[in-house]
């Protein structure tokens, strides 16, 4: 019986252990067989709008290390619960944007080096995240917005001095006051076709700006004016700028409200309810400006059948050509949006035009010396330079 005994004991003591045990060893070893990262700092995300922590470390001194894990662990009552992995970056990298925190709350961070199956870890310092109110990389943006409003406020200022602001000529809107008085002569209405744009675009709030001077020259001359609409809302700004037009120039009692009406909103049904006007009115002019999709040529096409002048802008550049080839005069690019500046001649007006003029050939300028301190920087290896071109990029 004792020699049973005595073997099973020196079989016990034989025995392989544990798998979980065998497991554990090579852990505890791997562990120490690379070196962490060194220099682990967390901290507040500059230049952001809160709920990020930027971690950065430096490398392990190890070589072949392939990834960095980020493990985190919110801090309560002094003290880090859980760690949980975030995220890996490459080995090449040697920071980790945590953008999943809570502003003000505290947090702390572990970045282990990965070797295989080996790995290094090192913990960081308890930051947090919170809102910066400026956003420093974009201060290059707040100066150029500076310097155009300026300019803005000094062409303003010159401009209700009774100082004459240079506005190139624009062929097409000097055609409106000879387009009404033709059809004055004739005895024939204008039609005013703004488009099938809503209210809150730019070029159907150009073409209100536009209808509104046309529809003074059309009170003063007793020339009837006829506004049909797409939008209910524009129709509303429409009449509202047509029955002001008459009250300016003194003439409320020539304004028509049967004359500015909505017909539809559906593109092709507006079209062709357009088209029937033209053909059964025959005015002598025809002004569509704002905002135009495929109905364009259908419009520019019909209103040049009745021989009527037809002073054509949109915003819309794939129906230029249309408007080019069918009508008598086209508003291009940003013409449209100087036309009520142009046609009313309004300080406030003007002054803004110049000036934004001049903001564009300021960023025009940027953009040359942007340009000409990248080739620099790129030709001659000359880094101080491209810290200066790198001034004008945005973020």
């Amino acid at each position: 019986m004792n020699l049973v005994l005595s073997l099973l004991m020196l079989a016990g003591d034989l025995a392989p252990a544990p798998f979980e045990a065998q497991a554990q060893a090579p852990s505890s070893s791997a562990v120490a067989s690379v070196a962490p990262p060194s220099d682990v700092r967390a901290f507040d995300t500059p230049n952001d709008g809160g709920k990020s922590i930027t971690v950065s470390w430096r490398a392990s001194p190890d070589k072949g290390i392939e990834f960095y894990a980020v493990r985190r662990a919110e801090v309560k009552t002094g003290k880090a619960g859980d760690f949980a992995e975030l995220g890996r970056v490459i080995g090449a990298e040697l920071s980790f944007v945590d953008g999943n925190t809570e502003d003000r709350s505290e947090y702390q961070y572990r970045v282990a080096a990965l070797k295989g199956e080996a790995a290094g870890e090192a913990q960081s310092n308890v930051a947090r995240s919170y809102p910066q109110w400026f956003n420093l990389n974009l201060l290059n943006i707040l100066i150029c917005t500076l310097v155009v409003g300026f300019l803005i406020l000094y062409f303003i200022y010159h401009a209700r001095r009774g100082k004459e602001l240079f506005i190139r000529r624009i062929a097409g809107l000097d055609a409106v006051e000879e387009s009404v008085g033709r059809a004055t002569e004739m005895g024939k209405p204008i039609v005013f076709i703004s488009g099938i744009g809503q209210a809150s675009q730019p070029s159907t709030i150009s073409a209100m700006n536009i209808l509104g001077e046309v529809a003074k020259k059309t009170a003063q001359y007793g020339t009837a004016l006829i506004v049909p609409n797409s939008d209910p809302i524009v129709y509303t700004i429409a009449r509202e700028m047509v029955k002001e037009a008459h009250t300016k120039v003194g003439r409320p009692d020539t304004y028509r409200a049967d004359n500015v009406f909505f017909l539809t909103q559906e593109q092709f049904a507006y079209a062709a309810a357009v088209d029937g006007i033209m053909v059964r009115e025959k005015p002598a002019t025809i002004f569509m400006l704002g905002w135009f999709a495929a109905e364009a040529l259908i419009l520019a096409e019909t209103g040049a059948t009745t021989g009527a002048i037809q002073i054509a802008g949109t915003d819309a550049i794939y129906q230029l050509p249309f408007f080019i080839t069918a009508c008598d005069y086209t508003l291009i690019g940003e013409e449209l949006y100087a036309a009520s500046a142009y046609l009313s001649r309004q300080p406030l007006l003007m002054g803004s035009l110049v000036g934004q003029d001049y903001g564009k050939l300021l960023v025009l300028i940027v953009v040359v010396l942007a340009s000409i301190l990248y080739l620099l920087s790129a030709a001659k290896g000359l880094s101080g330079l491209s810290v200066v071109w790198n001034w004008f990029s945005i973020g």
